[in-house]
This record gives structure tokens, sequence and C-alpha cells, in this order.
């Protein structure tokens, strides 16, 4: 199966024979396959750790204005940075899915992806004074747009944490994310820098440029060798390279790192049928299979994909296999009320509206109260007929 790239891609892991980024099966068009780079990246031009979070003058004159010289209050700063980082006369910073830039590029181009702006507001708010950190999610499900057509599962998320008085909470560049149960966890420098040298290789890969993506991917290892997802990407690399041996060893690292990465699972048994190793291809296929069964993200990706190609029975047996692993994600009951609908099921698809509701919070009330209202007043209509 050709894995598709994830709008705003964190922890990007690469598939065997797929000219594009993973994304965990995600049912979203295809992107278009990038031009090869005619620049090829050298080791002597990955930057430096110290160069990634770098700021530079203009951009710390600016931090020193609009949010240090303001207050002494961390409270307020937090909410000056807010606005130096968003607001016109800041620095208009705009999203790009594709901008894994340094702090000095972001200054630059006024442009950041999901881990750019994270890394980019940690180190601003550090120099601030406000106690802040990257925090890392196993797994998200995105909406884009419409929520019922623009869903995206992504492999990972990175977003910022802050601790303003003892109260804490979270800066995320992406608002239309559900967490996995486990929610963000905290990390370190090491690792953070390790995501971006990662993001970084896996973009040059996709570019053809193959020695770029080995540097950034060393990069990566040099500050997390236990990093599962480059292990996974260097594996891909090499079988690009046409390297089995060295790309199984890759792989079986990222699968002893972590057993249940459902790319690197793929990627292996996708490898181990190429080299006619059949018995060890299925194990690892039925491995994944197992992963993603109790995996409520893929099991509503699976209920998404039925659900547009018209296999409703499918959807809902997806659904409901999704709600019964995360009971409390408004979503995966949206989606369930939705087929059932579409199935002529009323009385289900009205409780799971009203499940949706309760739990989507104060955001989602009127969004969710719309559909209530909207289901009655087709039922209206059908009563009179």
């Amino acid at each position: 199966m050709r894995r598709l790239a994830a709008r705003c891609f964190l922890l990007p892991l690469l598939a065997l024979g797929a000219p594009a980024l993973s994304a965990q099966d995600a049912p979203a068009a295809a992107p278009a396959i990038p031009t090869i780079s005619t620049v090829k990246v050298t080791a002597a031009s990955v930057p430096t750790p110290e160069q990634v979070l770098a700021i530079p003058p203009a951009m710390r004159e600016m931090l020193q204005k609009q949010v240090i010289s303001r207050s002494y209050s961390r409270d307020q700063r937090l909410q000056a940075l807010v606005e130096m980082i968003f607001s016109q006369h800041g620095l208009d910073l705009q999203y790009d899915a594709d901008a894994t830039y340094t702090v000095s590029e972001i200054w630059q181009h006024q442009r950041a992806n999901c881990l750019a702006f994270t890394l980019l507001f940690v180190t601003l708010a550090r120099e601030a004074g406000i106690q802040a950190r990257v925090q890392e999610v196993g797994q998200v499900v995105s909406w884009y747009q419409d929520q019922d057509q623009g869903v995206v599962y992504n492999v990972g998320h990175v977003n910022a944490g802050v601790d303003v008085g003892g109260r804490y909470g979270t800066v995320d560049l992406d608002r239309n994310v559900l967490y996995d149960r486990h929610g963000p966890q905290p990390i370190g420098r090491e690792r953070a820098l390790a995501h971006y040298y990662n993001n970084r290789g896996a973009e040059q890969l996709a570019d053809g440029d193959l020695s770029g993506a080995r540097a950034f991917f060393d990069a990566a290892l040099a500050q997390d060798p236990e990093f599962a997802s480059t292990w996974n990407n260097i594996g891909v690399l090499d079988n690009r390279l046409g390297d089995d041996q060295a790309a199984r060893t890759a792989l079986d690292t990222a699968l002893r790192l972590d057993g249940r990465q459902s790319a690197a699972l793929n990627n292996a048994s996708a490898l181990y049928r190429k080299l006619g190793m059949t018995a060890q291809a299925e194990a690892m296929q039925k491995k994944l299979q197992s992963v993603q069964r109790e995996d409520p993200f893929a099991q509503y990706m699976q209920g998404a994909q039925a659900e547009r190609a018209g296999d409703l029975d499918k959807a809902i047996t997806y659904y409901r296999r999704a709600v019964r692993l995360y009971d409390t994600a408004h979503q995966f009951h949206f989606g369930l009320a939705r087929v059932y609908f579409l199935t002529g099921r009323l009385q289900r698809a009205d409780r799971e509206l009203l499940r949706a509701q309760e739990l989507g919070g104060s955001t989602q009330q009127a969004r969710y109260q719309a559909k209530l209202d909207s289901l009655a007043r087709w039922r209206a209509q059908q009563a009179k007929r």
C-alpha cells in the first residue's frame, strides 16, 4: 500500500518503494511527487544544534521590546510572546507544512511547520524567562477544513508545554488535533533536535537527495541513537540504495526499539517478502494487523476509508471498534453517528450525536447542536411524507 504524506508531519516514517513521506494510511489525496533537488546537502551543510536554535539579533531585539520589556509577569509575557509571533507588527508567522526551518530561517521566511514552530516557541519562551518544554505525542488525528473529508492520521506530533506559576498549559499550532490516550509527554533537547534532523532527512529523501538524507539521519542519531523513527527511515534509504542487508539491520533496530511501530512493521514485511523470507514476512504482517486492531486511530481511519468507499456496514464496524478503544473521543462518536444516519438507523445516530456533543465541550456545542437540529428536521419531513 502506498504511503501518503501528512499535512503537518512530525516523526516522518517512510515506506519501502514509496516516493512520498508516510502518514499511516492517511485517506487524503496523494501529494505531488517533489521535483528532484539540484542542490545536494553535505554533512558540512547540516546545521549544528546551536545553529538550529540560535536566535538572530533582530529577533532578539524584537523579543526584548515586545515581550521582555513589557512586563515582569510571566503570564503577561506569555501572552505577549504569542502576540509577537503571530501579529502583523511582530513576526507575522504563517503555517507552511514544508518549513522545517531553524529559528533563524523562520525569522527570514516568516514561515514554519508544527515542529519548527515548537522549537521557535520554546526557545523564545525560555529567553523571556518562561518555563517551556518540547512535548511529544505518539499519535494524533487531525481534522482540516471539512471534518467529514479532511481527516489526516499523523504518526506523531510535537507541541510546546508551558508552566506559569504552577499552571500548566499546551501551545499547539494545530488546533484540530486529537491526541492519543497518553497525551503530550515532555522530551529533552536531544530528542527534540532528533525530530528536526529526522524531518529534514525525510524531506531530502523525498527530493531524491540520498546523500543529504543520510547526513541528516546521521545527525538525528547523534542526538538520540534510540530514535526508532530514524532507524525506520534509514531502512528505507538503504533499500533505495539496493543494500538489502543494511536495510534489514536498520528495520530490525527500529522494531527492537519500538516493536509496535506500524511503518517499520510494514516495511520489514515488504523487505522480508522481497528477500524470499515468506514466513518472517507473514509474521510481521500479522503483528501489524494486531497492532492496528488495538489502535483506535487506525480503526477510525479504516472506518473513514470504508465510508468514502460506500461500504457503510464495514465503516460502522471500524467506527464502533474505535469508540470501544477510545470512548471519550467526540470525533469518533460523530463518525459513527454519520454512518448510522446514512444507513437509516436514526435512533442510534441521535444517541451518538448526543454523546459527541457531550464530549466535545463548548467549542463543539454549536456544531453538534446544528447536526442534531438537522436530524430532527429531517425526521419531521419524513413523518409528514
